[in-house]
C-alpha cells in the first residue's frame, strides 16, 4: 500500500462521483454472495434520502458533530453492538471500475476505499464488507440490524479513535437506487462514514442481493 501522502485528500467530487458510486452498486449487487442469509435492516428509511432521523428509537437524541479530524489511514473498524472488530485493508477498483472488495478468504477483514476520504476527515468515508460466503456470515452479516444512535468507533494510524454515531439504515433496492443520495454526504462539512454491505431478497438464478444495505453515521468524537 502506497504511503499516507498519496492516499489522502482525493474527495470524491464530479465525474469520479459517479464512476465509484456506481461501482459499489454493482459490487453490491453482484454474484460474488451466494450463500443468501442477508438479515433486513430494522431502521430502514422510507425513501433514499429521508432525513438523517428516520428510523430512530423513539426518544432518541442524536449528539452534535464533532469538528472533522485531519487525515490518516483507517486500521480498525468496532461496533461494540454487533460484537465486530475488524481490520481494514485499503480498495480500489477492479478492472470494471468497481470498487474491489476484501477476497472471501478475508471474510472478516472491512475494505476502505482508498482514493476517497479518510474516516474522519471531512466528507463521506467508504467502508465495504461482505454479508456472507457460502459457508458462513461475514464481517456485515447483521449490519442491517443497527439503529439511529449507536456507535461505530474507527482506529486510524496517528492513535486516534474516530467515534460516529449512526443516524439512518437505509435498505437501497435496485429500482431505487441514487447513488449521490446514498452514498453522498448529508451535512456538508461534516466527517462521515458509509458503511455498505448486501441486502434485500437473494435470488438463487442469479446468485445476488436485490439491494444495498448502507449505514450512515457521523463524527461525534475522538479518543486516543
Amino acid at each position: 500500500m502506497s504511503g499516507r501522502g498519496r492516499l489522502s485528500g482525493r474527495l470524491l467530487t464530479g465525474l469520479t462521483w459517479a464512476v465509484l458510486l456506481a461501482g459499489l452498486w454493482l459490487w453490491g449487487c453482484g454474484t460474488t454472495e451466494v450463500r443468501g442469509t442477508a438479515v433486513p435492516a430494522a431502521g430502514d428509511l422510507a425513501a433514499i434520502g429521508g432525513p438523517p432521523e428516520a428510523g430512530l428509537p423513539a426518544g432518541t437524541r442524536l449528539p452534535p458533530a464533532a469538528r472533522p479530524l485531519g487525515q490518516a489511514l483507517p486500521r480498525r473498524v468496532d461496533i461494540p453492538e454487533l460484537g465486530v472488530r475488524a481490520p481494514v485493508v485499503a480498495r480500489g477498483l477492479d478492472a470494471e471500475g468497481a470498487i474491489d472488495p476484501p477476497p472471501f478468504d478475508q471474510a472478516g477483514v472491512v475494505g476502505w476505499y482508498s482514493g476517497g476520504t479518510e474516516p474522519g476527515a471531512t466528507g463521506p468515508a467508504l467502508l465495504v464488507g461482505h454479508v456472507d460466503t457460502e459457508t458462513r456470515p461475514a464481517v456485515f452479516h447483521r449490519l442491517g440490524t443497527l439503529q439511529g444512535g449507536e456507535t461505530v468507533r474507527v482506529v486510524r494510524d496517528d492513535g486516534q479513535v474516530a467515534e460516529f454515531t449512526v443516524d439512518g439504515v437505509q435498505v437501497v433496492p435496485r429500482d431505487r437506487f441514487d447513488a449521490r443520495r446514498a452514498y453522498g454526504p448529508r451535512r456538508p462539512g461534516r466527517a462521515e462514514l458509509r458503511l455498505i454491505t448486501c441486502g434485500g431478497s437473494f435470488d438463487p438464478a442469479a446468485r445476488r442481493y436485490s439491494a444495498n444495505v448502507i449505514v450512515s453515521a457521523y463524527l461525534t468524537g475522538v479518543a486516543g
